[in-house]
């Protein structure tokens, strides 16, 4: 049986230090792969590729892939706020590897980063990919862009069942933005009401940024988070500015 890796990297405390930039924008990356083969993938590398893959070399695991959850430049490079951030392109240049999408966001994401069609692997909500005896299970999640997807994986410790890296979908307090180009506060609705509703309470949601903390369990952001206290659309909209 696989034994699961799963690493948590926080922008500005754990790569991309000294970067303010970074810092502020709390990103998360994620490191999730089989500990028997040393292989993993990084989820949404951004910031500083050489120190993520750094991260991984640390840990003596190899990057075999990324996952990404949206386009967005602080999550796959690109440019932002007038300056450039390091990404998919960077990580693909050092590491050759495919970067796993959504097929509702891959012309976004060879937009931002300049990557070509041969660099990316288009999916579906509910495939699944295999990072060495690792199942990643993929999500789509669509509100705050149209093919933001999440990343379900099993076989955590301590009494923990599996975890969601959840991208820019659900924090511990809020969700993602829709009022970017792309997003739609309707869908988002449907995703955090229903796509994402019947996930099991002992999930553990790993968000893409440290808005409100960086790691609980489902049940506990069900009763905690606020936006997930809205339960009719209209409520919800009046919120997001629907």
């Amino acid at each position: 049986m696989a034994t699961l890796y799963l690493r948590q990297l926080l922008s500005g405390r754990d790569f991309a230090k000294g970067d303010a930039t970074a810092e502020g924008m709390q990103n998360f990356v994620y490191l999730v792969g089989d500990r028997d083969t040393n292989e993993c993938m990084v989820v949404d590398p951004a910031w500083d590729i050489a120190g993520i893959v750094l991260a991984a070399e640390r840990d003596d695991m190899k990057i075999t892939g990324a996952l990404v959850t949206h386009y967005h430049p602080d999550h796959v490079g690109g440019s932002m706020f007038g300056f450039d951030i390091e990404g998919l392109a960077e990580l693909v240049g050092r590491c050759p590897c495919k970067a796993h999408v959504h097929t509702r966001e891959a012309e976004g994401v060879r937009a931002i980063t300049g990557l070509g069609k041969g660099d990316l692997v288009e999916h579906s909500s509910g495939d699944k990919v295999r990072v060495g005896g690792i199942e990643i299970e993929l999500l789509h999640t669509p509100g705050h862009t149209p093919g933001s997807q999440c990343f379900r994986v099993a076989g955590l410790t301590h009494g923990e069942e599996e975890a969601l890296l959840a991208g820019d979908t659900l924090f511990l307090q809020g969700c993602g933005r829709v009022d970017l180009p792309g997003g739609n506060a309707e869908e988002m609705y449907r995703t955090l009401s229903q796509r994402l509703a019947e996930l099991p309470g002992e999930t553990v949601l790993l968000p893409g940024h440290a808005y409100g903390g960086e790691r609980a369990s489902l049940s506990h952001v069900r009763r905690t988070n606020p936006t997930l206290q809205l339960t009719t659309l209209q409520s919800f909209l009046r919120r997001m500015g629907g």
